[in-house]
C-alpha cells in the first residue's frame, strides 16, 4: 500500500461522515466507526499495511514543533498526550496533516481549534487510531492476535525516531515568548 492509497482509506473516510469529519469532540462522532467500516472491506494483509504506514505517519509528525503546538492548542504535555494529537491529526486528512507539519501555526486556522480557543467546545486529539485498526482486523478476522504479530515484525525493521524530529525547543511548555515568536497565531488564540 502506497501513501496516496493509505490517505485515500481516510478520506472514504471522512466523506463518509461529511461535515463531522473535523471534531473529535462529538458525543456521537461518526469518523471511529466510517474508518472501522473503511478497514474492514480490507483483506487482512492490507490491514497490516495500514497499521504500519499508520505508524510511519504518526512517527512524521512527532516533532517539536507539534508538540508545541498541541500544548497550546489542548494543553497536555504528555507522551500520550501528544500520541493522541498526531492520530487526531491524522484524521484530519492529508491536506490538513501536511500543511500542519510544514507549519504547525497553520492549526490557528482550523474552525475547531477557533472554537477551542473561545471555549466553544471541539477537540482535534483522539485517543489512536490503532484501536480503530484493531476492531477493523478482529471484524474481518475475529480475532487480532495475527494483527499484532505482524505489525511488531515489521516494526522491528523500521527505524523509529527516539525523540522529537526537528530542531530543538526549549521544552518549557510555558515559555510565552518562544511561543509567541515560534507560533504566533495559535499563541495570540490561546495566550491572553
Amino acid at each position: 500500500m502506497d501513501m496516496n492509497e493509505w490517505w485515500g482509506l481516510i478520506d472514504r473516510a471522512r466523506a463518509a461522515v461529511g461535515h463531522h469529519a473535523d471534531d473529535r469532540a462529538l458525543p456521537d462522532d461518526p469518523l471511529p466507526e466510517a474508518l472501522v467500516d473503511v478497514l474492514a472491506s480490507l483483506e487482512p494483509a492490507e490491514i497490516v499495511d495500514f497499521y504500519v504506514k499508520y505508524v510511519e505517519v504518526a512517527d512524521s509528525a512527532y516533532r517539536y514543533s507539534l508538540c508545541m503546538a498541541a500544548y497550546l492548542i489542548e494543553g497536555s504535555y504528555t507522551d500520550d498526550g501528544f500520541s493522541d494529537f498526531r492520530s487526531g491529526l491524522i484524521l484530519l486528512g492529508r491536506d490538513t496533516f501536511s500543511r500542519a507539519l510544514a507549519h504547525p501555526d497553520f492549526l490557528a486556522d482550523l474552525p475547531t481549534v477557533i472554537r477551542m480557543s473561545r471555549e466553544e467546545g471541539g477537540w482535534i486529539g483522539y485517543e489512536s487510531v490503532s484501536y480503530l485498526i484493531s476492531d477493523a482486523y478482529q471484524k474481518v478476522r475475529g480475532e487480532t492476535d495475527s494483527l499484532d504479530t505482524a505489525v511488531e515484525t515489521a516494526l522491528k525493521g523500521m527505524a523509529r525516531p527516539d525523540k522529537p524530529l526537528g530542531e530543538e525547543w526549549n521544552r518549557d511548555p510555558d515559555d510565552e515568548e518562544q511561543m509567541k515568536s515560534r507560533l504566533p497565531k495559535l499563541a495570540a488564540l490561546f495566550l491572553s
